[in-house]
């Protein structure tokens, strides 16, 4: 932004910055939900597909779901984690598995 000061009869072109202070985006969880029917090994092939988790964390997450309902996956700026949610969708109703996956701000 520059802006005309006048010094001494002179016109002076004078920049002036203005500091923008750019804020973090919020985050979100990506939550997969416990049901009756998705398989453990379905779980875990989401999980380490997706979400790029390691045999050993997709596991530790799986167990999350199986035992308390709910587990996250990861966390996203929103974009990111609503598009993964509409993959996790897509490749579970194309498999039949009614697994359920939302996101929740952190």
């Amino acid at each position: 932004m520059s802006s005309m000061k006048t010094i001494n009869s002179e016109q002076v072109d004078v920049d002036v910055k203005e500091k923008t202070r750019l804020e973090e985006p919020p985050m979100f969880e990506v939550l997969l939900h416990n049901d009756d029917y998705t398989t453990m090994d379905f779980v875990i092939s989401v999980l380490k597909t997706i979400f790029q988790k390691s045999e050993v964390q997709a596991t530790e997450i799986m167990l999350n779901v199986h035992n308390k309902g709910v587990g996250v996956a990861g966390i996203y700026t929103r974009d990111i984690a609503e598009t993964k949610v509409a993959i996790v969708h897509d490749w579970a109703h194309q498999e039949g598995h009614p697994l359920r996956c939302t996101i929740q701000k952190v």
